[in-house]
This record gives structure tokens, C-alpha cells and sequence, in this order.
């Protein structure tokens, strides 16, 4: 077990928390553990290797609660753009985090303009098509491999598809479970993901199954309105604290 003080075992349990709450409840939450989770291991690059295992551990609840509702069609126009992108993230990995954190900011806060502009406009930007589904998902590649902050950038594409919460749900769990699964042996091939990380990685699960359970729960209950409203709201303010 590593040898932290226990106010970061407190925190990276918060962190979890958020996690398991954000993949099965509350998309885009689960951004705002990553700021807090660096603080909890005391180094950018390391804290990417170590959140991973929490996140997949989260991936896997999703997928099994909302089994019957993900579009998967959704994903496969994406996956090798993805492909591309997490390919570029993987090679720019050892630059320094302060570097890539407030390119990813930059992108994803370009991406939450395009949205809210196709939103507002007459003649909205088409959302369909091979460029479009290209942007999106060469970027959401790039951003989980540097820094794992897809999620805005996924939550973003998802609203634009107008689903269905649980569908928006069901099908950006199985998109992050593969997306996650995939970059494992890039961050163990860094070094980023050791014995001490997951041991520390297995004291915090316990926190990452509650914050699921009361994420589904919460889920049932929002409206589909105020849903749509906190992911944007949720999104914009992840991308800030990824600029700090």
C-alpha cells in the first residue's frame, strides 16, 4: 500500500466517488476528479496511470446497468479516428503535463462553442457524416491518452446525437470501457501504472461502487432537460480547471 498521509486516501475515495457517480448518473462529473486526483498523487503524469484502473473499474458497472440501452452504432463511426487520436496522444506522452493539459482545454472548449453554436443557429451545422464524427473522435482519442479528459468531448458529440439519457449513458460507458481498456498497456509500457497504484487503486474501489449506485439512482430522477443543461454546465467547468 503506498505510504500517503490519510487525508489523500480521503481524497482519492472523493475522486472515486465522482467517478463511479459520473459513469452511471452524472456524465462529465468524473472530470473534475482528475485536478483532484493529481493533487492526491503528486504528480500529473503518474496520477493518469494510476486514475485508469478506477476508471475502467466504473466502465465496467455502467456497461452492466444500462447492457440494454447503448447505441452502439454510435461508436463504430468513430472508433478509428479514435484510433488516430489516441496513436498521436501515445507518442506526445512524455511532454510535460503542463504542456498538453491546456491544449486539451483549448479543444475541448472549441468543441462546446461548435455545440452550443449549432444549438442556436437557424440552419444548424450538420451532425452526421464521416468529417464530423473524424473531429470528434480523433480529439477524444488525443484527450484520454494525455490526460484521461475525453469525457467532455464525448459528452458533447453524445448530446448532439439527441439520446436518450439512459442511451447517452449506456453508450458512452461502452465507448470509455473500450477507449480504456486500450490505452492499459500504453501506461504500463510508460511505467505510469504499477503494483503500489493498484493496491492503491483497490483501497478506493469500495468508494467508486457507491458513487455508481447513487449515480443510476439520480439518473432516474433528473429530467431530460436539466440532464442535457448540467453535462454542458459540467463540461465547461471541467475544461476550466484543466487551464489551473
Amino acid at each position: 500500500m503506498p505510504d500517503l498521509p490519510l487525508w489523500k486516501y480521503l481524497l482519492g475515495a472523493l475522486c472515486a466517488f465522482n467517478i463511479g457517480m459520473a459513469k452511471t448518473g452524472m456524465p462529465g462529473l468524473g472530470i473534475l476528479a482528475i485536478p483532484l486526483f493529481v493533487v492526491t498523487v503528486g504528480d500529473a503524469r503518474l496520477s493518469a496511470g494510476w486514475l485508469l484502473p478506477i476508471l475502467l473499474s466504473a466502465d465496467l458497472l455502467a456497461v452492466f446497468y444500462y447492457r440494454k440501452h447503448a447505441a452502439a452504432g454510435r461508436l463504430f463511426t468513430l472508433l478509428p479516428s479514435v484510433a488516430v487520436g489516441m496513436a498521436v496522444g501515445a507518442f506526445v506522452l512524455k511532454y510535460d503535463d503542463k504542456v498538453l493539459r491546456p491544449i486539451v482545454g483549448a479543444i475541448i472548449l472549441s468543441m462546446l462553442f461548435l455545440f452550443l453554436l449549432r444549438k442556436r443557429s437557424v440552419n444548424p451545422l450538420p451532425t452526421d457524416g464521416a468529417l464530423y464524427s473524424g473531429m470528434y473522435g480523433s480529439f477524444t482519442g488525443f484527450a484520454t491518452m494525455i490526460a484521461n479528459a475525453a469525457g467532455p468531448i464525448m459528452n458533447i458529440y453524445l448530446l448532439s446525437k439527441r439520446l436518450g439519457r439512459e442511451e447517452f449513458v449506456a453508450t458512452g460507458a461502452w465507448f470509455f470501457f473500450i477507449v480504456n481498456a486500450t490505452k492499459l498497456p500504453v501506461y504500463i509500457h510508460h511505467g505510469l501504472i504499477s503494483r503500489t497504484s493498484l493496491m492503491f487503486d483497490l483501497a478506493l474501489l469500495p468508494a467508486s461502487l457507491a458513487g455508481a449506485l447513487i449515480g443510476r439512482r439520480l439518473l432516474m430522477k433528473i429530467p431530460q432537460a436539466l440532464f442535457e443543461t448540467a453535462v454542458i454546465v459540467l463540461a465547461f467547468l471541467a475544461t476550466i480547471l484543466l487551464f489551473f
